[in-house]
């Protein structure tokens, strides 16, 4: 059984915080990570998180800002009520739940990102998520609150795991001692790649990030290993260094 964290990105109220960590008590998970709370205060948080919630609000780490939350985690599901145009392949929560179950614990932490209440997650922040959620609703009535949306994923995510019995992680396939390559890692794959690909003109300069998001859900798909990783930052430092060597040669 795979068991995600919950991360909250610049939530405006502590009592939103508050009925979220009572959500995560109830649906099994036991960390919740804030990044940049517009206002925390515990006190107003914990009266909503009841006597359930109090040890994960006792227990939740903030930070400065997404990247940083994300740094230990191989996956991260971000939630989104904005679909079409680049943001593709986005799942309902029930569909994005069975995959997390199926994850074993071997396969490295997930993450389910939420954004603030007023407007969600910021295109930059969406980018560094492997996959987005979004939860359908009516349309004349689409806003829901922040902790109903941690409520009803963790409910998916929960229910998920009921139909997936425990057995102990097989060996991850690849290299002996591989691990599954952190979000910060595969980030870090990412620019080395971009400053590549605009070294031998393949990505247009004006607008090189629109052309990294084919390559950034391709290499989400395929759950880069910790070995992998250190392959193509090995043909991304070469090649760097051929096409350097080759405008030197050039008359």
């Amino acid at each position: 059984m795979h068991t995600p964290s919950v991360i909250l990105v610049r939530p405006r109220f502590p009592e939103n915080i508050g009925m979220a960590a009572r959500a995560c008590a109830n649906m099994g998970v036991g960390e919740l990570i804030l990044v940049e709370p517009e206002r925390w205060e515990k006190d107003k948080a914990l009266p909503l998180a009841t006597t359930q919630g109090a040890a994960i609000l006792e227990t939740l780490r903030i930070v400065p800002s997404l990247e940083d939350a994300l740094t230990p985690f191989s996956r991260a599901y971000g939630t989104t009520a904005r679909t079409g145009g680049w943001r593709r392949g986005v799942l309902p929560p029930r569909k994005a739940a069975e995959e997390i179950a199926a994850f074993p614990a071997s396969s490295g932490k997930t993450a389910l990102v939420f954004g603030p209440e007023d407007r969600g997650l910021e295109n930059a922040e969406v980018e560094l998520c492997t996959r987005l959620i979004t939860i359908p609703t009516a349309p004349e009535a689409s806003s829901l609150n922040l902790a109903q949306a941690v409520l009803l994923v963790l409910y998916e995510c929960f229910t998920a795991s009921l139909g997936h019995s425990f057995h102990p992680d097989k060996k991850p396939k690849g290299k002996a001692g591989s691990r599954p390559a952190t979000l910060a890692e595969q980030e870090t794959l990412f620019a080395a790649l971009r400053e590549l690909l605009l070294d031998i003109d393949f990505f247009p300069a004006d607008n090189p990030d629109w052309f990294m998001l084919p390559l950034r859900r391709f290499f989400h798909r395929a759950a880069l290993q910790r070995h992998e990783f250190d392959m193509f930052m090995g043909i991304c430092r070469q090649m760097r260094h051929a096409t350097k060597q080759a405008g030197k040669e050039l008359p």
